[in-house]
């Protein structure tokens, strides 16, 4: 079982997947955009999502920079970049250190983000699937706690209800629910059996 079957190339694709109600989508992409790189030449991409609300954002969507609306809901397709603290695993993927900034950050991209506004599996809560564009990024997703602290900060600030790391396996690394921060634990696992189980026990903020 896997949250979402990606498909795609030979490589590894793992991902951290995020889930919120839906109206949280517009504070967490603003809260990604803060966390993009400065001076990037990326044109402004506006963004129309489910409702209305207009946002934008120094990103791509299939590496163009026309208009998107997703006012009828469905999924939107981002290509970021994001800045993180530079540790040793950070260190080992770039292995180009000059990049530093002066709070010890790095840029990171391409990370592919799906947003997914009402996915058949839990349809009350959208879902961010962020995933690594290359097979040593996945591994630094794995192995880099400062990268793991970028995902589960997101979910905490922006009214998320559950982080998941996916390593392409049948068995989902939790690193946030209900807001607290996990470590060991997985789904399926000792206190969750199945993927149904921890959906059942997603607490819902109030708006």
């Amino acid at each position: 079982m896997t949250v979402q079957d990606w498909g795609g190339g030979m490589g590894l694709d793992y991902s951290y997947e995020i889930f919120m109600p839906p109206w949280n989508v517009a504070r967490a992409l603003t809260r990604l955009a803060e966390l993009a790189p400065q001076g990037r030449e990326t044109p402004p991409l506006p963004v129309t999502l489910p409702g209305g609300e207009q946002l934008i954002v120094p990103f791509t969507s299939k590496f163009k920079s026309e208009p998107v609306d997703c006012s009828a809901g469905g999924s939107l397709e981002l290509d970021t970049s994001i800045v993180v603290g530079a540790d040793d695993a950070v260190h080992e993927f770039l292995r180009d250190s000059d990049r530093v900034d002066e709070q010890g950050r790095v840029p990171v991209g391409y990370i592919y983000l799906t947003v997914r506004f009402s996915p058949a599996w839990h349809p009350n809560f959208a879902s961010l699937q962020f995933t690594a564009a290359t097979s040593s990024m996945s591994r630094m997703f794995v192995q880099s706690a400062s990268v793991r602290k970028v995902f589960t900060d997101l979910t905490a600030t922006t009214g998320g209800v559950c982080c998941l790391l996916d390593t392409e396996t049948d068995i989902f690394d939790i690193c946030w629910l209900n807001g607290e921060t996990f470590s060991g634990e997985t789904v399926p696992g000792t206190r969750f059996s199945r993927f149904q189980d921890l959906v059942a026990a997603w607490c819902e903020p109030a708006e």
